[in-house]
């Protein structure tokens, strides 16, 4: 079965709300909601393809110092196995902007999981929940 790996970030507003953003129609698991993030570019590391994510997804600019790494999602998908850490982020240069045409709503913990998500996204809503609430 074939490894992807992807990243994802949870960023964390003023108010310790964390960003979501649902999948637009066309890809795979669209309508589902998910952390900003995404696949790794030949030969970035973790940290660099999620500031670069972030930059093409959500038009925001972070360092790599205000990366922390929080937790990883191991899931079999039926074609494929996925692999994806989660870091969090709670300062970033610019105002977060739907540059892909993906919904954004700015969600409590503990109400994540009212959002239907990927089954990967799931497991990392405990350690937020734990986190910020």
């Amino acid at each position: 079965m074939k490894l992807t790996l992807v990243v994802a970030c949870a960023l964390i507003d003023a108010d310790n709300r964390v960003l979501i953003a649902q999948r637009p129609e066309g890809k795979q698991l669209a309508g589902l909601w998910e952390f900003p993030g995404g696949k790794f570019e030949h030969g970035e590391r973790p940290e660099e393809a999620l500031i670069r994510e972030l930059r093409e997804e959500l038009g925001i600019v972070t360092q790599e110092g205000c990366l922390a790494p929080l937790t990883f999602a191991s899931h079999a998908y039926e074609s494929f196995h996925l692999l994806m850490p989660l870091y969090i982020c709670r300062r970033w240069e610019g105002t977060v902007t739907s540059k892909e045409g993906q919904a954004l709503k700015w969600v409590r913990a503990n109400k994540l999981r009212d959002y239907p998500m990927p089954p990967a996204d799931i497991p990392l809503i405990p350690p937020l929940v734990d986190l910020l609430m």
